[in-house]
């Protein structure tokens, strides 16, 4: 079996399972830094189905600390994770049993192989790359990548990968003048199976995993839609359902869905912003087929991206 999973938005989830990388380059000649990084990014993507992990997280956004528990563990064709949250209410997400040759969008874009070396580039068609020697990070050596966005659409990203197993160690967020959003990073890691998960929680969520060609559930939409405009290299996750509430795509590095829902009545003009670190949710009213519509965008992109994402939305032909 070979499926396509859809990406979460960004959360420790989406750091551990869901990074991923670009599309096919336009014309663009990938230099020997873009190769390395690259390689390095097509290795962590790997890493997914080959590392067995265990150990401590801290997620960084703004004012805002959490640490959660992570692990990982393989078996029989299959891996299972499972994260608990040690601060504030504690909290566990839990996805069993799902298959190694599941393969996400981001990781059939990130594993280009020989494509390298015949000119596809991938990524490196969207953001420069710089390759370097990292620091320890859990007691583990890392290597470092630069990755800056070559157009305004996009966040830059400084991931730190373990030497050995590729494994990120730490990934930060950058805006505007190399700002930090937002720092994904291991402060204890083990290898090899995990420790049975923390007892005690009330609260256990299971992550929901549907394959991308089933009709998404929830309320349809009267008129089918879709969104005319995306930055270069955004491609969807998932098999476009017409009538469907959302639609998610991601160059990679990056990830948005786009929500819309029926109003009973027009809204009043204007739009609305809420971010949390590297992650905005942009909101405001127009028409589609002369019914008024909510369109939310949400996930880690500038919000002029967001904004422009919203207003390129239209009716289908």
């Amino acid at each position: 079996m070979k499926c396509v999973a859809r990406q979460l938005a960004s959360s420790v989830v989406c750091g551990l399972m869901l990074w991923a990388g670009g599309v096919a380059a336009q014309g663009a000649v990938c230099n020997e830094a873009d190769a390395e990084a690259l390689q390095w990014l097509a290795r962590m993507a790997k890493s997914r189905s080959e590392v067995a992990y265990h150990g401590v997280v801290t997620l960084q956004r703004g004012d805002d600390m959490q640490v959660v528990q992570v692990a990982r563990s393989l078996a029989d064709g299959y891996s299972s994770e499972h994260l608990t949250r040690l601060t504030g209410q504690g909290a566990q997400v839990v996805r069993p049993h799902h298959p190694l040759n599941c393969t996400h969008p981001g990781e059939q874009l990130l594993t280009l192989g020989d494509r390298v070396d015949a000119g596809d580039c991938g990524l490196a068609s969207y953001y420069r790359f710089k390759v370097s020697p990292g620091e320890r990070i859990a007691g583990r050596q890392s290597v470092k990548l630069e990755i800056q966005p070559r157009d305004m659409y996009r966040y830059g990203f400084l991931l730190e990968l373990d030497q050995d197993t590729a494994l990120m160690l730490r990934a930060s967020t950058l805006g505007r003048g190399d700002k930090t959003l937002e720092r994904f990073q291991f402060a204890d890691l083990s290898y090899g199976e995990p420790l049975a998960p923390r007892p005690g929680m009330d609260t256990v969520h299971p992550a929901a995993h549907p394959h991308p060609d089933y009709p998404a559930t929830g309320a349809r939409l009267s008129v089918p839609w879709n969104v005319s405009w995306l930055p270069s290299g955004f491609t969807a996750t998932d098999a476009a359902d017409p009538e469907g509430p959302r639609r998610t795509f991601t160059d990679g590095l990056a990830v948005f869905s786009v929500f819309l829902e029926q109003l009973p009545r027009e809204l009043r003009p204007g739009e609305g912003l809420a971010r949390l670190g590297s992650s905005l949710s942009y909101t405001r009213g127009m028409h589609l087929a002369d019914q008024p519509v909510l369109v939310t965008v949400i996930g880690e992109v500038p919000v002029n991206t967001a904004r422009m994402v919203a207003d390129s939305i239209r009716v289908a032909r």
